[in-house]
């Protein structure tokens, strides 16, 4: 059992001994999905029937037993103090947190679906209006796609009848949610920024702009010039769904132009800047899990990155137990195989949070 004060908690152990594990945990409590963008099927141990998280929470001086179980090919169970939910999704909101991970990187230098997904986590973890909407869109998009697969390529009265319906419910929705990341950008830019500026000690340009291809012409009128494409295509052309952010770095398209080290240090800033958006938003300091990034790092950006650190809860794994700039942990915890092989807390420590 891991008890984690405010402050930082640090835990270390080679690799596969199980520490991002144990942060993979704390954050399905807040998404209900891994931050390594795997199945729920996968998080459960093979040969073992289910998995369970269970967590007593401090939340605003009110205590709460949360309890989740994973079922592979089946619906997960979630209870709070003893009592199941009637939708998982109403958890959405009672946990947040910031993921740093190695794999951050992707979310400058890889495909539009990780820029997306960075903003959809950040805007779910704002609303959970948002984190509907979203789904209402994802539903109507396989729709549509199911009536064009449906279609043979030609364009009836009937099918012409049906997408009619679903392309103002993809209008609809997908207005809402374009504008709604747009609308997140602007708020991370500053602090994006700022952010880079202080990890990597450079005053170079940093900008966020969300791009979509059809927002001259507005999302109905895009859908009525791409549906004999999408007809012969089988699948929808324009949306939200095909955009991207766009992130330049002194001028030019990081993606693209920036080195490794600027592109981990701009996602590094990223994530903190949706940290610093979702304090002050929703008036508490998510939870910041760190996944090994220091081992990516260099001294100075490591030690730049520790200072930019909320002082309420982070906790970070390592495989050398060691924090950069030589701060002492508030607890620290050993794994090994799967279990708690040390632990160390100071005295007067009292359990307060998750």
């Amino acid at each position: 059992m891991f008890d984690f004060p405010p402050g930082l908690t640090v835990i270390s152990g080679g690799n596969g001994e199980g520490k991002t594990t144990v942060l993979e945990a704390i954050s399905y409590l807040a998404s209900l999905g891994s931050f390594r963008a795997v199945s729920n099927d996968t998080l459960v141990k093979v040969g073992t029937p289910h998995a369970v998280i269970r967590a007593e929470l401090d939340i605003d001086g009110r205590e709460q037993l949360v309890e989740a179980q994973i079922v592979p090919g089946s619906k997960n169970r979630i209870q709070v103090n003893r009592q199941p939910l009637r939708r998982a999704r109403d958890l959405l909101g009672t946990v947040r947190v910031v993921v740093f991970a190695p794999d951050d990187l992707h979310v400058v230098k890889g495909s539009p679906g990780e820029r997306r997904r960075f903003l959809d986590d950040a805007l779910s973890s704002l609303s959970l209006k948002f984190h509907t909407l979203r789904g209402d869109l994802d539903k109507v998009i396989r729709q549509r796609n199911t009536v064009l697969k449906q279609a043979g390529g030609r364009e009836t009265l009937e099918v012409a009848a049906t997408l009619d319906v679903w392309d103002l419910k993809l209008a609809e929705f997908g207005e809402q949610v374009a504008s709604q990341r747009r609308d997140l950008c602007q708020r991370l830019e500053p602090f994006v920024t700022g952010l880079y500026h202080r990890l990597a000690g450079s005053e170079v340009s940093v900008s966020l702009s969300y791009r979509s291809e059809w927002s001259d012409v507005g999302l109905m009128g895009a859908l009525n010039a791409a549906r004999s494409d999408e007809l012969r295509r089988k699948v929808t052309l324009v949306g939200p769904h095909r955009d991207d952010l766009e992130i330049v770095l002194d001028h030019l398209p990081a993606k693209t132009h920036a080195s490794q080290g600027e592109q981990r240090t701009l996602a590094l800033a990223m994530r903190l800047a949706t940290q610093r958006v979702i304090a002050a938003e929703t008036g508490r300091e998510p939870i910041v899990l760190l996944d090994d990034v220091f081992s990516e790092l260099d001294e100075t950006r490591a030690a730049a990155l520790m200072s930019e650190l909320p002082a309420s809860q982070t906790i970070l794994t390592t495989a050398t137990g060691t924090v950069p700039t030589g701060e002492v942990p508030a607890a620290s915890y050993v794994v090994d195989a799967g279990a708690i092989v040390g632990s160390t807390r100071p005295p007067g420590r009292e359990h307060d949070e998750l």
